[in-house]
C-alpha cells in the first residue's frame, strides 16, 4: 500500500490508478505517458523526502572519507559535493534499494561512492570547458584553479575506488570500474566531436549515455547487485537508470537554450560557445532555412554566441526544442516502463514520480 503523501501526489498525475491497474494492452503506453506528463496537479511530496535520513548518513559518510593530510583537498571537496546539488545518483542507489527491500549495510557508503565518482567528473569538466559558473557559484577551477581543480578530482576518483575496495564486493567493483571508463571515454568523445556541426543525434546520444547516463545506470544497477535481486530485476534496474539519465541530459541540453540562468545556476548559451553539438542544435538543422543553417553552423564551429539571440530564434521557430522535449519523454516513457515491473511500494512509486519530475524540469 502506497504511503498517504505519495498517493495524494500520484494520484493527481494518474499514476496510483496505473500501478494497480498495469497495461492490458501495450499499445496504451503513449496514453499513460501523455497523462503523466500533461498532469497538472499541485506541488506534492518529492521522492527524495523518502530518503531523507538515508542521505543524511551519506553526507556523514561523505565528511568522513573526505579526510587528508592536504588541507585543500576536503575544502575543495566540500565546496562543490556541499553546494546544493540535487543528489539524483546516490538518491536512485538509495531508492532502488527502498523498491527492493534492500537494507544492505553498505548501501550509504555505496552512494557516497557515487557522489564521488559524480563530483569527480564535475571538477575535470568544467577545467575542460573553462566553466566559471555551476549551481549559482563560481567554479572550483574559476576559484582555485585548474590544477587544483584536476587534483583534487583524481583524489576523489582514487578516494571511491579505496572505498570500493573496502566493500569487498568483485561485482560491485567491476560495474563501478567499468562505469567510470565508459563516463571518461564519453568525455573524450564529447570533446572529439565539438565544433562538429554535422553531428548525428546517433551520435549524440552515444556520448550521452557514456558521459552521463552510465553513472545513473550504474546506481541502479548496484542497488540491484546489494538486493541479490535476479538477473532480469538487476537488468530493468539498470534499464530504468539509462533511460532516466539519457532523459536528464536532453532536458538540460534543452534548458540551456530555454531555461532561466537564476534557475539552473550556470551561464545560458554555454554549450554553443563551447562548440557543442546537442540535440536542440540537431533538431533546429534539420528544418532551418540554410541562411539559419550556415548561422547556426558558423557558431559551432567557430565557438561563438555574438548571434545568440537570433540562434535562440531558430531554434524556438523551428520547434527543435519541442522535438528535442518529445525525445526525452520517449525515454521517461522507458524508465517508468521499467519501474512499473519492480516490487510495488512507496520507493517504486517514487521512481514513478521522479521520472515524471525530471522530464518536466526547468532548473
Amino acid at each position: 500500500m502506497l504511503s498517504p503523501p505519495i498517493q495524494g501526489c500520484l494520484a493527481g498525475a494518474g499514476i496510483v490508478s496505473i500501478i494497480r491497474l498495469g497495461f492490458p494492452d501495450p499499445h496504451d503506453r503513449p496514453t499513460l505517458l501523455q497523462l503523466i506528463l500533461t498532469a497538472t496537479s499541485s506541488p506534492c511530496t518529492s521522492p527524495m523526502d523518502l530518503i531523507l535520513t538515508d542521505m543524511q548518513r551519506v553526507d556523514q559518510v561523505i565528511g568522513e572519507r573526505l579526510d587528508s593530510e592536504a588541507p585543500l583537498v576536503p575544502e575543495v571537496a566540500r565546496y562543490i559535493i556541499f553546494a546544493g546539488g540535487k543528489r539524483l545518483r546516490p538518491g536512485l542507489l538509495l531508492l532502488v534499494c527502498g523498491a527492493l527491500g534492500s537494507l544492505h549495510p553498505q548501501r550509504h557508503t555505496l552512494a557516497a561512492v557515487i557522489e564521488f565518482i559524480h563530483t569527480a567528473t564535475l571538477l575535470h569538466d568544467d577545467v575542460v570547458d573553462e566553466s566559471t559558473l555551476r549551481r549559482g557559484r563560481t567554479t572550483a577551477n574559476q576559484r582555485f584553479g585548474n590544477a587544483t581543480s584536476v587534483l583534487v578530482g583524481d583524489f576523489l576518483h582514487s578516494r571511491a575506488f579505496q572505498m570500493m575496495v573496502d566493500i569487498n564486493d568483485m561485482r560491485i567493483m567491476q560495474v563501478l570500474s567499468d562505469a567510470t571508463n565508459v563516463i571518461a571515454e564519453g568525455e573524450v568523445l564529447q570533446l572529439m566531436n565539438t565544433h562538429d556541426a554535422s553531428l548525428s543525434e546517433a551520435a549524440y546520444l552515444r556520448v550521452i549515455r557514456s558521459k552521463t547516463a552510465k553513472l545513473f545506470e550504474a546506481s541502479t544497477r548496484l542497488a540491484a547487485i546489494l538486493a541479490q535481486a535476479s538477473p532480469q530485476v538487476e537488468a530493468l534496474c539498470a534499464d530504468y537508470g539509462q533511460a532516466l539519465g539519457t532523459a536528464f541530459q536532453v532536458i538540460d541540453d534543452i534548458l540551456d537554450y530555454e531555461g532561466s540562468a537564476q534557475e539552473l545556476g550556470k551561464n545560458l548559451g554555454d554549450d554553443l560557445r563551447e562548440g557543442k553539438v546537442t540535440l536542440p542544435v540537431i533538431c533546429a538543422l534539420k528544418t532551418a532555412s540554410p541562411a539559419q543553417q550556415a548561422l547556426i553552423r558558423h557558431a559551432i564551429e567557430h565557438g561563438e554566441a555574438a548571434h545568440w539571440d537570433q540562434i535562440l530564434a531558430i531554434i524556438q521557430e523551428t520547434g527543435a526544442l519541442d522535438v528535442a522535449r518529445a525525445s526525452a519523454r520517449v525515454e521517461a516513457q522507458r524508465a517508468i516502463d521499467a519501474a512499473r515491473q519492480l516490487p510495488q511500494n512507496p520507493y517504486s512509486a517514487a521512481l514513478l514520480q521522479l521520472a515524471v519530475e525530471l522530464v518536466n524540469r526547468r532548473s
